[in-house]
């Protein structure tokens, strides 16, 4: 009697078909029969706040036309783990994720429902490019980097700044992934940003860069909110800055380091778990307690945790970025929106310290850790061009 063959579940978005999702498909398939969740368009949108290139329907069409698929299906769920309601559909007895793609949320919910998880790397095909969708939209469209503030967010504001002067830490990240808008990695300013330079930066001073684009995006007649001068920073200025504010937009004084060692030991130490978009009319400053004793706390710890990166001393630089990141929420107690424990409560297993993106209220915990743990995302640090 002929063994039953087993079947396998794969999900994700296939945008821009390419052949790094055939090649996946067709190692997916030695396990059994293979079935496809994808995402639907509404998700897409929600997770990346953009359209896709191609419909759902369309997709569907391409992902049902490959010879390694026995079947797909558009996922109704949303978020993350939109690929519940297909897993209960077609019931496989096997989950197979890119490593990229690979969580613990998703591991777990294998392990519950007995489900085997499996974990593949992306190997193309033999005389076949690596591809996948990120790097071909990266490819196209911008390499413009995005920030990370390390320390001593909020800082740069001068309704800050005017109870105790202190420093911002920030370091430019190279684009190895899209990254989702509206998660405290300076999106907004990275798409002012492309209105200058579409493609990349250019090769010039990166000071005299990230004081254009800070004053591009806070013209005269801008009404309102001031971005603050580290997201241009942390774009413009590769490596590790660190820039200091006292009750003015622009800091006094900015300092930099780009020495090898330290910029990959940090990067050793760094990584990013997504969340989820900061929430449209989201106000992280209603609540807001700003005093001089909170805001030299946030001083202090940012002036540590710069000490600590110098010396390169895991266990000061994960106290003083906890202690920066403490000082933030006390200030802003909204920036803990709703869902941002959980993950917390998650990962901190599996971190010495960590704190959100930006100004909170969604987007990506940044932990350190001894080691990146499985499912997060490393980060690399753009180093200095030379002028």
């Amino acid at each position: 009697m002929e063994e039953k063959r087993k079947k396998v579940f794969v999900s994700g978005c296939y945008d821009m078909l390419h052949s790094g999702h055939v090649a996946f498909f067709k190692e997916a398939s030695t396990y059994g029969d293979l079935y496809v969740g994808i995402g639907s368009d509404d998700t897409i949108l929600e997770l990346k706040n953009r359209h896709t290139v191609y419909s759902e329907r369309e997709r569907l069409y391409m992902v049902k036309a490959i010879r390694y698929v026995t079947d797909a299906c558009i996922n109704r769920g949303s978020g993350m783990m939109d690929f519940i309601e297909s897993v209960e559909r077609f019931k496989p007895d096997i989950f197979v994720v890119n490593s990229d793609g690979s969580s613990e949320e998703k591991r777990r919910f294998c392990r519950e429902r007995g489900i085997e998880y499996i974990v593949l790397e992306r190997v193309p095909d033999e005389g076949l490019e690596a591809r996948s969708t990120t790097s071909l939209r990266s490819g196209v469209r911008c390499h413009l980097p995005y920030r990370i503030d390390l320390a001593g967010t909020w800082i740069d504001q001068p309704y800050v700044s005017e109870h105790g002067a202190g420093w911002a830490l920030t370091v430019s990240v190279e684009p190895t992934m899209e990254f989702m808008e509206r998660a405290g990695m300076a999106t907004s300013t990275r798409n002012t940003a492309r209105s200058i330079w579409p493609y990349e930066l250019p090769y010039y001073n990166e000071e005299m860069m990230a004081r254009l684009l800070f004053c591009f995006e806070n013209s005269p007649e801008k009404q309102g909110h001031i971005a603050g001068a580290q997201d241009a920073i942390g774009i413009c200025m590769s490596g590790l800055n660190r820039h200091y504010y006292d009750n003015h937009y622009w800091p006094a004084k900015i300092e930099s380091c780009h020495d090898e060692e330290t910029l990959s030991w940090l990067e050793s130490h760094l990584c990013l778990v997504p969340m989820f978009p900061r929430p449209e009319g989201c106000s992280v400053v209603e609540g807001k307690d700003i005093t001089p004793e909170k805001v030299g706390r946030l001083a202090d710890a940012a002036s540590r945790c710069w000490d600590a990166i110098m010396d390169r001393d895991l266990e000061a630089f994960a106290k003083a970025f906890s202690d920066s990141f403490e000082a933030q929420i006390s200030m802003f107690p909204a920036m803990m929106a709703p869902g941002v424990q959980e993950y917390i409560d998650r990962w901190s297993p599996k971190a010495k310290a960590w704190k959100m993106t930006g100004a909170g209220g969604g987007g990506y915990l940044c932990l350190v850790v001894d080691e990146i743990p499985e499912g997060a995302i490393p980060i690399k640090i753009r180093r200095r061009n030379s002028f």
